[in-house]
């Protein structure tokens, strides 16, 4: 099977999350998706099979099947352009139907993804504590302004506003007892943020339920934080934009589209580029 190799969220032709794309006449069964994500390494490979509507979808991480990856998807919105040409794809995910627009014009590649809906609510306390155990902050390392939160956009994740760049960038965790809090409390990854101003977020996105360490860009996660900055009514302004993987040295720029219903759909684009 050819798997393309590309990253996605890039800065330009640097950084970026890389993902495998597998362009399939008809999916493999799990297990051997689960064995070929595994041998790819990247933190999600996604599998697409022609459908009547478009192309149904499955996603997989070295260790487990994910409902929904961003970044996946934006290397799939481009693989499909530089394939068929520049347009907007329709996607059967395993839960939800979303889109991908893809743009391969003058050796540049750039897609935008439709989130499934999105919702929020604050995070259960042991949860919280649980959380701050585990990366060794506190309660006064948190900013007040967005409190602890589920936020969801096709996956579920745990929302944390640090009050300084320095606590994110000193960021740490054993990835064990990582994989164990993510997987019993349901989450797909933990997002650590901090807020330049009302618009640009840095954020820092373990995914040990993965089995991986840190993602360098989250589309979802991200998808899933712009539908909670909705709920909670910050002042984003329609937009918002996200630098993160800088800590890892594989910056990432993410930027969000934000409507003003409450649960529909958010759209997250970012730049791509095909990997050696």
């Amino acid at each position: 099977m050819n798997v393309l190799k590309i990253a996605a969220f890039s800065d330009g032709s640097q950084g970026g999350n890389p993902a495998g794309v597998a362009l399939c006449d008809a999916l493999p069964d799990a297990p051997t998706m689960q064995r070929i994500a595994k041998e790819v390494g990247f933190s999600e490979t996604v599998f697409a099979e022609p459908d009547p509507s478009g192309w149904r979808l499955r996603y997989f991480s070295p260790e487990s099947e994910v409902p929904f990856c961003g970044h996946a998807t934006i290397a799939l919105g481009a693989a499909l352009a530089l394939q068929a040409g520049d347009g907007v794809f329709q996607l059967q995910l395993n839960h939800a139907k979303i889109s991908v627009e893809g743009h391969a014009q003058g050796g540049e590649l750039t897609a935008a993804l439709q989130s499934p809906p999105t919702h929020s609510s604050a995070a259960p306390a042991e949860l919280v504590t649980a959380a701050l155990k585990l990366f060794a902050l506190d309660q006064q390392d948190l900013d007040s302004r967005i409190n602890p939160a589920l936020a969801h956009g096709g996956a579920d994740h745990l929302v944390l506003l640090l009050k300084s760049r320095a606590a994110l960038a000193a960021m740490h965790y054993d990835l064990d007892s990582g994989r164990q809090l993510m997987k019993d409390a349901g989450l797909v990854t933990i997002l650590l943020a901090f807020a330049e101003n009302d618009q640009l977020f840095h954020t820092r996105n373990p995914f040990a339920s993965g089995g991986v360490y840190e993602d360098p860009a989250t589309g979802a996660a991200t998808a899933a934080f712009a539908g909670l900055l909705r709920d909670i009514n910050w002042p984003h302004g329609g937009v918002i934009n996200v630098i993160q993987g800088e800590d890892m040295g594989m910056r990432s720029l993410l930027r969000a589209k934000i409507g003003p219903t409450l649960g529909e759909s958010i759209r997250v684009s970012g730049s791509a580029h095909l990997m050696g």
